[in-house]
C-alpha cells in the first residue's frame, strides 16, 4: 500500500459521508414542511421511540445536525464534526436495531418519507458502514482541500465502490425504482395547495387578471381530480361585482392555468367572459 492510498480512502469516505448527511437532512426538512397529515411522524425514525410531541423536534434536531456536522467535514479539520459524525452514526445505528426490535412496521426516516419502508439488515449495516467511514476520517483527517486538489484514477475507483456498497445496503433504491416505473395517477397525487397558487400567480392569466380581483387572498379553493380551483371576490372591468375563478393543473412543468370571471350572486345578468390556457412560468 502506498502512502498516498489511505489518504484516498478516506477522501472518498468523506465525499460520501458528507453527500449522505445532506441528502439525510434535506429529506428530513422537506418530509417536515409536508407534512400534512397529524402524527405522520410517527412512523419514522426515531420519531417512533419519543413521545408524540417531541416527534417533530427531534426530526428538527437530526435535520439541523445532519447538515451541520457536513460542513464541518468539508470545510475544516476539526475533531469536533468527526467526532460528532462518529457518534451520529453510531447511535442511528443503535436507534435502527431497537426500531427493528421494537416497532417492526416502522421506517427508519434515514431520507424522509422515502424511508418509509420497514427497517432491515440492510438499513442497519449502512449506519454501521458509514460509522466506520467516519472512524476513517477520524483517523485520516482529510477535507475539502484534499478532494479540491483533484480527481485522480485512485480516488474515483474508491468512489465508485464506496457508491456501490451503499446503494446495495440502501432499500430506497429499489422503493425509487418502483415509484419510477409505477406512477399515481394525477388525480391521486397529494399535491400542496401551497405549489398550485404560486403557479397559478407565475401565470400569465393571474397577471391578467389580478386587477379585477378584491383581494390578494381566495375566498375558496378545491380540488377536482387534477385540477386545483381558487375563487376571488373581484369586479369586472365596468365595475359590477363578480367571482374570478382560476384552474391551476397539478401535473406538468409549465401547467395550463385557466380563469373565468363570473357575476357575483344577485348580480344582474352574467359574464361569459373566460380565457384559454396559459402556461405558468
Amino acid at each position: 500500500m502506498t502512502p498516498t492510498q489511505p489518504t484516498t480512502i478516506a477522501t472518498a469516505a468523506l465525499v460520501l459521508l458528507v453527500v449522505l448527511l445532506v441528502l439525510g437532512g434535506a429529506a428530513k426538512a422537506a418530509t417536515l414542511r409536508g407534512d400534512a397529515e397529524p402524527g405522520a411522524l410517527v412512523r419514522l425514525g426515531p420519531g417512533v421511540l419519543v413521545p408524540e410531541r417531541w416527534r417533530r423536534p427531534v426530526m428538527v434536531v437530526c435535520s439541523i445536525g445532519e447538515i451541520v456536522l457536513a460542513i464541518g467535514l468539508i470545510f475544516t479539520r476539526h475533531p469536533l464534526p468527526r467526532w460528532g459524525t462518529i457518534a451520529f452514526f453510531s447511535v442511528a445505528s443503535y436507534v435502527l436495531v431497537e426500531l427493528r426490535r421494537r416497532r417492526p412496521d416502522a421506517g427508519c426516516g434515514c431520507f424522509g418519507e422515502a424511508s418509509s419502508a420497514p427497517v432491515g439488515l440492510r438499513s442497519i449495516g449502512r449506519a454501521v458502514v458509514l460509522a466506520a467511514m467516519a472512524v476513517l476520517v477520524t483517523l485520516v483527517p482529510v477535507s475539502g482541500v484534499d478532494l479540491a486538489a483533484g480527481i485522480s484514477a485512485d480516488l474515483a475507483l474508491a468512489l465508485g465502490a464506496g457508491t456501490a456498497l451503499l446503494a446495495v445496503l440502501s432499500p430506497e433504491m429499489g422503493e425509487g425504482i418502483a415509484r419510477v416505473r409505477y406512477r399515481v395517477p394525477c388525480e391521486q397525487r397529494p399535491i400542496p395547495a401551497a405549489r398550485a397558487l404560486a403557479r397559478l400567480r407565475a401565470s400569465a392569466e393571474w397577471r391578467a387578471h389580478a386587477g379585477l380581483l378584491a383581494s390578494a387572498e381566495p375566498a375558496d379553493s378545491w380540488r377536482e381530480l387534477c385540477w386545483r380551483f381558487y375563487l376571488y371576490p373581484g369586479r369586472t372591468a365596468s365595475g359590477e361585482p363578480a367571482e374570478v375563478v382560476f384552474a391551476v393543473h397539478l401535473v406538468g412543468r409549465r401547467p395550463p392555468v385557466r380563469v373565468a370571471v363570473l357575476a357575483a350572486a344577485g348580480a344582474p345578468g352574467s359574464l361569459p367572459e373566460s380565457s384559454g390556457i396559459s402556461a405558468a412560468h
